[in-house]
C-alpha cells in the first residue's frame, strides 16, 4: 500500500512528513484477528438472551410480565415509538398486558422548576424500596429543541435510588409537549404496572399548565412548593391549588425550616377557601426535607390514607374509570388531528391557504373552510375553486 492511500483523505496533497496521521490495515477475522468468525457469527455461540435480536409481542409480555429489566425498557421504547409498524405492536403488546394493570397507586407530582421535586421522588423512592414496595419512576426531562432528547437526564439525578433493585426510573424527552406529559405516558405507566410495580411515581416539568395532564392520569396529586423564591404569591393561583390532593413544602431544614412552616400555615389557610380535588378528602398542607428525610415518612402515610378512605367511598374507583373514558376522546382527538394534517391534499393546500391569509385575501373562517373541504374531498366554496 503506498503512503498516500495510507494517510486520511483530509492529509494536504503538499504535505511533509508533519502530517503523521496514517490509516492502518485492518486484521482479518474477527475483531481479535482471529480467524474464522466475523461480523454476527462472532456472537452465533452465546445464548439468545444474551444476543440482541427483535422481540415479538409474545416476547414483549412474558419479558415485561417476569420482571426483566432489558425487555420491560425494550417495550417502553416500543410503546414511545411514533412508527407504524411499532405503534400497531404496541397496541398488541399492551391489549395482552391490560389484565395485568391497575395494581398501583399512581401519583403525580409536579411543582416550579427548583422545588426539588427530583430530590423528593428519590427520597420517598428510597424509602418505599426499603418498606418492600416496587417503584417506577416516570421522569419527563425538558427536550432540546435541536436533538428532541432529554437535556437534564433524571436518572442521572436520581444516583441513590437508581441503584435499587426494587425501582425502575425512565427518563423520557418531552418533545416539546406542553408540561411534558404525551399520551405515551400513559401507556408507559400500564407497562410499568403489568410488571409488577406497586408505586409509579410520574414527575413532570412543572411549567404551569402540565397540572391538567397530570391529574387526569394519577390517583393522588402533590403539588411541591418551596419558600423564598416567591412561590408563597404562586401557590395563591386558584387553578393550581384546586387541583391538588396535598400541598407540600420542600427543603424544610436549617435556616428554611421556620419559613417552611410559617408557609405551610398560609397555604393551610388558603386551601380552606377551595374546593377539594377529591370528593370527601380534604387538601392540606405538609412540610418535609429531602435532604434529611424529615416528613417523608408522613406524606406516604397521607397518601396511604387517601387511598384508604376513597376507595372505601368508591371515588377511587369512579376516577379512573372517569380517567379511562377521557383517555379513549382524548386519543381519538389526537388521531383526528394527525389524519387531517398528514392528508395529502391538505398537505398540498397549507402553503396557499397560509398565504393567503398572510395577506389579508381570506379569513381565517373562510381559510379552515377551504382546508375542511380539502380533508373531507368536497369542492372549494373560493371563486375559481
Amino acid at each position: 500500500m503506498t503512503e498516500k492511500k495510507q494517510r486520511p483523505e483530509w492529509v494536504p496533497e503538499e504535505a511533509g512528513a508533519a502530517f503523521t496521521t496514517h490509516v492502518l490495515e485492518g486484521v482479518e477475522g474477527g475483531h481479535d484477528g482471529m480467524p474464522g468468525r466475523t461480523g454476527a457469527e462472532e456472537f452465533s455461540h452465546l445464548p439468545a438472551v444474551a444476543r440482541r435480536r427483535r422481540l415479538s409481542a409474545d416476547d414483549h409480555v412474558q419479558g415485561v410480565l417476569t420482571g426483566n429489566r432489558t425487555v420491560l425498557a425494550q417495550t417502553i421504547t416500543l410503546v414511545e415509538s411514533n412508527s407504524p409498524a411499532h405503534m400497531e405492536k404496541a397496541q398488541e403488546v399492551l391489549k395482552q398486558l391490560l389484565p395485568h394493570t391497575g395494581n398501583s397507586v399512581r401519583v403525580g407530582i409536579t411543582g416550579v422548576p427548583g422545588a426539588g421535586k427530583s430530590t423528593f421522588i428519590e427520597a420517598l423512592g428510597s424509602l418505599l424500596c426499603d418498606r418492600g414496595h416496587k417503584v417506577a419512576v416516570l421522569a419527563v426531562d425538558p427536550s432540546s429543541s435541536v436533538t428532541r432528547g432529554s437535556i437534564l437526564g433524571d436518572k442521572t439525578r436520581m444516583e441513590i435510588l437508581s441503584r435499587k433493585k426494587d425501582a425502575f426510573i425512565r427518563p423520557s424527552p418531552s418533545g416539546g409537549t406542553l408540561g411534558g406529559v404525551t399520551r405515551k405516558s400513559r401507556e408507559t405507566m400500564l407497562v410499568c404496572e403489568a410488571a409488577g410495580f406497586d408505586v409509579v411515581l410520574i414527575e413532570t416539568m412543572g411549567v404551569g399548565q402540565s397540572e391538567v395532564a397530570v391529574r387526569s392520569m394519577v390517583d393522588f396529586f402533590l403539588l411541591i412548593l418551596l419558600t423564598g423564591a416567591g412561590d408563597e404569591l404562586q401557590g395563591i393561583k386558584k387553578g393550581v391549588m384546586e387541583l391538588a390532593d396535598a400541598v407540600l413544602v420542600n427543603k424544610a431544614d436549617g435556616d428554611n425550616k421556620i419559613r417552611a412552616l410559617t408557609a405551610r400555615a398560609d397555604y393551610t389557610r388558603i386551601l380552606h377557601y377551595l374546593q377539594p380535588a377529591t370528593g370527601g378528602w380534604t387538601t392540606q398542607a405538609y412540610t418535609c426535607s429531602s435532604v434529611s428525610g424529615e416528613g417523608i415518612g408522613e406524606i406516604w402515610s397521607v397518601i396511604e390514607e387517601f387511598r384508604r378512605k376513597t376507595t372505601e367511598s368508591g371515588v377511587f374507583n369512579a376516577r379512573r374509570r372517569s380517567q379511562m373514558l377521557n383517555w379513549v376522546y382524548t386519543m381519538v382527538q389526537e388521531h383526528l388531528q394527525a389524519s387531517f394534517f398528514n392528508h395529502p391534499e391538505v398537505i398540498k393546500l397549507i402553503p396557499q391557504i397560509e398565504q393567503a391569509v398572510v395577506d389579508g385575501g381570506l379569513s381565517a373562517t373562510m381559510a379552515v373552510r377551504e382546508l375542511l373541504n380539502a380533508f373531507e374531498g368536497r369542492r372549494s366554496v373560493l371563486p375559481g375553486g
